[in-house]
């Protein structure tokens, strides 16, 4: 019993030096009218939102959710104009 209760003892320590998780948050979303207005908010770069805008019929903005990490941040348009 006593190896038992060690061994929980050593498992919880472990488990309680572990980083915590905290949920990603990304600058771009993915809107797709044609799934009933699904929104895909998992994209680091409009680019990278646009490649998978385009085969769903989706389009691009920016996540009004989107908190930067702090410190300083290069100057990046929001918006972006593409012919097509």
């Amino acid at each position: 019993m006593k190896l038992v209760l060690f061994i929980l003892g050593i498992s919880v320590g472990i488990v309680g030096m572990g980083s915590r998780v905290e949920a990603q948050n990304y600058p771009w979303c993915a809107i797709c009218d044609v799934l009933g207005g699904a929104t895909n908010c998992g994209f680091v770069t409009f680019e990278q939102c646009m490649e998978t805008a385009r085969g769903l019929g989706s389009l691009c903005q920016p996540n009004t959710q989107y908190v930067p990490p702090p410190g300083p941040h290069p100057f990046t348009r929001v918006y972006r104009h593409y012919p097509y």
